[in-house]
């Protein structure tokens, strides 16, 4: 399998299924199309119909969508638990991933991931302050309720885990205050090899990328 991610620095759509095939161990290769450039439509064309990342091809088969690649892996690897085990658990996690998904957008567009940039306080926003509130109240729900096989929201690293990761690197670039119990899921998530190695790559990128440093 072969997946096409944008810049590391800053594509966090990208970071979600890299994080989860690394952390699992799946097999996979990544090809890097830097974001923004005049040839960054094209090459994008040429790997999803989106023109967007991340896509995932695997034998001529291209599944663009980070959630849409994380159920793809589910199927392909049925005996890792990229979900919770429990059905329960596994429910309200795909419950919660789909929250992230498609919402917080307030937090998305003033908090855009930078993993080189430290921004304290930046992108505060009343609307932002809400979307960092029902992250923490995920979280703390989710370690309470299932967390209590490990360190992550679900006990176990799952792909839950790794829709939150660009939230979790959000919080560090912003220096978010977080309570007790999200500041120990921030720091588990930090600690994961995987993630630190997708950080010394984003640190050793040359690129500049202008609308996603708002604050430049």
């Amino acid at each position: 399998m072969k997946l096409v991610i944008g810049n590391k620095n800053y594509s966090s759509w990208s970071l979600r299924p890299w994080l989860l095939m690394k952390a699992l161990d799946l097999p996979f290769t990544e090809e890097i199309i830097p974001l923004y450039r005049p040839d960054s439509k094209p090459r994008l064309l040429e790997n999803a119909p989106t023109g967007k990342v991340p896509a995932l091809h695997d034998e001529g088969l291209v599944i663009w969508d980070s959630l849409a690649i994380v159920e793809y892996l589910a199927e392909q690897f049925p005996g890792v638990a990229i979900w919770p085990r429990d059905t329960e658990a596994r429910a309200i996690a795909r419950s919660a991933v789909c929250e992230m998904h498609s919402g917080f957008s307030a937090l998305r567009t003033h908090m855009p991931m930078n993993l080189r940039a430290a921004l304290p306080g930046k992108g505060r926003t009343p609307e932002v302050q809400e979307d960092i509130e029902r992250v923490q109240d995920l979280w703390s729900e989710a370690r309470e309720r299932y967390g209590a096989d490990g360190p992550y929201l679900f006990g176990e690293f799952s792909a839950a885990d790794a829709f939150f990761a660009p939230v979790v690197t959000r919080f560090v670039t912003y220096e978010v205050p977080l309570s007790d119990v999200c500041a120990e899921y921030r720091d588990a998530v930090l600690g994961l090899p995987a993630l630190q190695a997708w950080y010394s790559a984003a640190m050793l990128e040359a690129e500049r990328i202008a609308a996603s440093e708002p604050y430049a």
